[in-house]
């Protein structure tokens, strides 16, 4: 990249705004993928919602795209936190044939994330460069961020949807027809009052927390954000002493939610999003419980140690302008023992274990403490 060309596309200015709280952009394209998109389009539409929703309809204007395997690919880079949770869900009910998976690099500038870890710097399916072609072919002009996850129509080119929080409870409820033998129930009917509340305070207060603490234009925006958060990670503390996953005995899509942040929490949040009162790995309840999740196949198998820190670290001009990407932490300690065991429980219910990560799929050797050098 030329020094014109990287001062054009810089990404300075578009995360920090001077004196102001980050505000996160919720504006998602909401089309859905649904078993009966007729009937969908019969159901009222959900109310407004940062979590997603559960036996509605479309919101208006979206559209209802047909389940069908084969047609569609994922869009997830390793290093996203949001892009992070489709991989596991759709890694834990064995969606890998009905779904294909396109990665693209940790490294982005303001378009867009590209595929420049293929082959040629093209997705091997989609034949792009950068996922912006995709955005672009469906709504030439898009105005918004190009996100990930983003799941593409295969024989269109054009993006689908990137609305994640409906992107996994879809995976979930309407792709049933493909989920492996032995997947995992991760909506339990007679849990979801409780976890909806759970999810949102998950999403306002740490999955979005630690951005705002990160993105914060001010040292008051900077005080209150980290205020919140460690509220929020206190009151997960206390919670997970008697419990051994957020909502009882086995794993929901609560645990996907936040994971994916505590996966991020030492290696990135604390130093560079400055959310250093105390690392995850000094929180008895939590640590427990994010390493019991790490150890658990289809969570830590999932992560790129290596992709997240380039990513932030890189990518976050405004409060890394140096784009130095730190040594540490070790990350080994990933693997030590969680003795949450002991707390009882089964961590898939009355499903089973996803089989072993795919080759195509596989975290780089040296990424990841179960992918050592």
């Amino acid at each position: 990249m030329g020094q014109h060309e990287a001062s054009e596309y810089s990404t300075k200015g578009a995360y920090v705004h001077g004196g102001e709280e980050f505000n996160r952009d919720t504006n998602y394209i909401e089309d859905r993928i649904v078993a009966d998109p007729a009937a969908v389009r019969a159901l009222p539409a959900p109310p407004a919602s940062k979590v997603g929703s559960l036996g509605f309809g479309l919101t208006p204007g979206a559209q209802a795209w047909p389940v069908e395997a084969g047609r569609y690919r994922l869009v997830a880079a390793r290093a996203c936190p949001w892009a992070n949770r489709t991989v596991i869900v759709r890694r834990l009910l064995g969606l890998e044939d009905a779904i294909s998976l396109g990665q693209p690099g940790p490294v982005h500038d303001v378009r867009s994330w590209t595929f420049d870890l293929d082959e040629g710097g093209k997705d091997p399916v989609l034949g792009t460069e950068r996922l912006q072609e995709n955005y672009f072919k469906r709504f030439p002009d898009y105005p918004r961020g190009i996100t990930v996850p983003a799941i593409v129509d295969i024989p269109s080119g054009g993006v689908v949807t990137n609305n994640y929080p409906q992107i996994t409870l879809d995976f979930s409820t309407q792709w049933k027809e493909f989920h492996r033998e032995g997947a995992p129930n991760l909506l339990p009917e007679g849990e979801l009052d409780e976890m909806w509340p759970v999810m949102t305070r998950v999403f306002t207060e740490v999955n979005n927390g630690v951005y705002r603490a990160g993105f914060a234009g001010s040292q008051e925006a900077y005080d209150a954000a980290y205020a919140r958060l460690w509220d929020a990670m206190d009151w997960l503390e206390e919670r997970l002493a008697t419990r051994r996953y957020l909502m009882g005995p086995t794993i929901t899509e609560a645990d996907v939610r936040l994971f994916t942040t505590l996966a991020r929490f030492d290696a990135v949040y604390h130093g560079h999003f400055k959310t250093n009162r105390t690392k995850l790995a000094e929180m008895d309840n939590l640590w427990g419980y994010a390493r019991d999740l790490f150890q658990t196949p289809g969570f830590g198998d999932t992560i790129d140690f290596v992709q997240i820190k380039d990513h932030y670290y890189k990518v976050h001009e405004d409060i890394n302008p140096t784009r130095i990407v730190p040594a540490g932490p070790d990350l080994s300690n990933w693997l030590d023992d969680h003795d949450r065991a002991k707390l009882g429980g089964e961590p898939f219910g009355d499903g089973t274990a996803p089989e072993p990560v795919r080759a195509s799929e596989r975290v780089a050797a040296g990424h990841n403490p179960l992918y050592p050098a």
